[in-house]
């Protein structure tokens, strides 16, 4: 210890000088101190980045989910057109005789109404990459033999039959090829 005129500086009083936090009191009196605005838009600006990153992998989990289900219905839908053809001896549903025209009336009534062995599909599913929800479950039945008579993805239904060759597809622009 430092000696200074007979007496070590420790033990020294220094009065009443306070150490002063500029941060939490200014000598006596208290204050609570807030967020400066720079501290707020940097926060913000962080937010904002780290939404750009995630929001589009939302997005494209989204169409993802409504391709597979897309998919899905077509294959479930294929499958019960061929099991009805297989339990009526070759005719598609609507079909009154083999070769025959089929209506769309005819055709959602016997997937999901047949008297003989219950229904196929319980109802006709969504394609959701139609925009009017009173027509995704609409079905466009055409009766052309052409082998390359396909959609135009424009006729305003969700789902496109052929009577000719038994070729169930989605109707949407983008998806006429699955």
């Amino acid at each position: 210890m430092m000696k200074t005129k007979g007496k070590n500086i420790t033990d020294r009083t220094i009065g009443s000088v306070k150490r002063i936090n500029r941060y939490t009191q200014t000598g006596n009196e208290s204050r609570s101190r807030g967020f400066t605005l720079v501290e707020i838009l940097i926060v913000v600006v962080i937010l904002g980045v780290l939404a750009a990153i995630v929001i589009p992998q939302f997005s494209q989990a989204s169409s993802e989910a409504n391709l597979n289900t897309l998919l899905g219905n077509l294959q479930t839908v294929r499958s019960q057109i061929q099991l009805y053809k297989v339990q009526h001896n070759d005719l598609l549903p609507g079909q009154a005789a083999f070769g025959g025209d089929v209506a769309e009336a005819a055709f959602v009534d016997a997937l999901t109404n047949d008297d003989d062995y219950g229904s196929y599909v319980s109802k006709i599913p969504e394609n959701l990459f139609i925009s009017d929800a009173a027509d995704r479950v609409a079905v466009t039945c055409v009766n052309d033999a052409a082998a390359d008579a396909a959609p135009a993805g424009d006729e305003g239904t969700g789902w496109w039959f052929n009577a000719a060759n038994g070729d169930f597809r989605a109707n949407s622009a983008d998806h006429i090829t699955y």
